[in-house]
């Protein structure tokens, strides 16, 4: 599907020119009213053929973390192309930015939909015509994602490594956490990469925030990438550390109550190690939370409650005997961006030191 029968240079009647920048208005459907519907798209062309790269956020139209990190692209003179092309779109999905919603107005999930149907719902049609105007005309593709609502994450690539163009990409891009996984059928990534278009997401933050630490790391992810491809001028700047997640798992409440976190995102935990506390409204503690594994905190839910099988923290796996990761991020420097994002976002969550005490707590019996 992905014929790369587009081209950078041509879009519709506009015509784009070595060197020139263009911002354009990608009309897809239309309201009740007959007014156009576009998505905002910037395209950049150097001087010299190279790759074609888009650059999305807001497939989920809630999630517009990346929107700012785009945005500062857009708005960055210095960013000057010397090879290939480049395709930025802050807010993919526009209906469900303007609603303040994840979804579009028909309730489906644009990131569920790709490569889509011109024949069928509205999603699906917008999928497909994303999928066209805009997968169609690159060859690497870096889609910005949050986690989803009340919840947060710590900068994350996922991404299929068995693709080596994906391998190296990522790489370049330098985030210090990548999970090898393939996608959800029908997402953006998954169903771009299907159409040889090798494509990986970047994920942090929360849901209708733009994190000035967050958009930091996705610029300068995003900078990498170009600079790895001959496409800017400048030096790539590499993270403390890298290590690549093969397993993740979710770790759920047993009691409901009150939530004392006892780490952050980001942090390092060890099996058995606490991770939260519940407690009631008075006060009594209710459950120690523990880590069943090794592992770096990849997200971590931002309600201060929970009940029974709700999901508290998320864990990438990682085997500490082996990867030596926990010696790099305790010795952090104050302004090395990890532990800045570290404290940013702790900034939503409660976090106390654990009391000793309550590794012994288990849920109270019933009176």
């Amino acid at each position: 599907m992905n014929s790369k029968s587009l081209t950078i240079a041509q879009w519709g009647e506009t015509q784009i020119e070595p060197g020139e920048i263009r911002d354009l208005e990608l009309r897809f459907s239309e309201s009740y009213s007959g007014m156009g519907v576009a998505i905002p798209v910037q395209v950049r062309r150097g001087i010299e053929p190279g790759p074609t790269i888009f650059v999305s956020a807001a497939v989920h139209g809630d999630e517009i973390n990346g929107t700012g990190a785009i945005r500062q692209l857009i708005m960055d003179h210095s960013l000057q192309l010397t090879r290939g092309g480049l395709i930025l779109v802050p807010v993919v999905n526009v209906l469900g930015f303007e609603r303040h919603s994840r979804y579009l107005p028909d309730r489906r999930d644009l990131n569920r939909s790709f490569p889509g149907n011109p024949k069928g719902s509205l999603t699906s049609r917008f999928a497909n015509f994303f999928f066209e105007q805009i997968v169609g005309r690159s060859d690497f593709g870096i889609d910005l994602h949050t986690a989803s609502i009340r919840k947060t994450n710590f900068p994350n690539v996922r991404a299929d490594l068995s693709d080596p163009r994906l391998r190296e990409v990522t790489n370049a891009f330098g985030c210090t956490l990548t999970i090898n996984e393939g996608g959800p059928s029908g997402s953006l990534r998954r169903s771009a990469c299907e159409a040889d278009c090798p494509t990986f997401i970047f994920e942090a933050g929360e849901v209708w925030k733009v994190e000035s630490t967050v958009t930091e790391h996705a610029v300068r992810g995003i900078r990498n990438v170009l600079v790895s491809q001959g496409m800017i001028e400048g030096d790539m700047i590499d993270p403390p550390y890298r290590t690549v997640i093969e397993k993740t798992k979710w770790v759920r409440a047993e009691s409901s109550g009150f939530l004392d976190f006892h780490v952050a995102p980001g942090d390092i935990v060890t099996a058995s190690s606490a991770i939260a506390t519940t407690s009631s409204l008075l006060g009594k503690s209710r459950e120690v939370i523990e880590s069943p594994d090794d592992g770096v905190v990849l997200g971590m839910t931002t309600i201060p409650v929970a009940s029974p099988g709700e999901p508290v923290c998320h864990l990438g796996l990682v085997d500490l005997r082996e990867n030596r990761i926990h010696d790099v991020v305790e010795n952090f420097p104050a302004d090395e961006l990890q532990q800045r994002i570290r404290d940013d976002l702790s900034t939503s969550i409660s976090i106390v030191d654990p009391d000793p005490v309550d590794e012994e707590v288990r849920p109270e019996d019933e009176e």
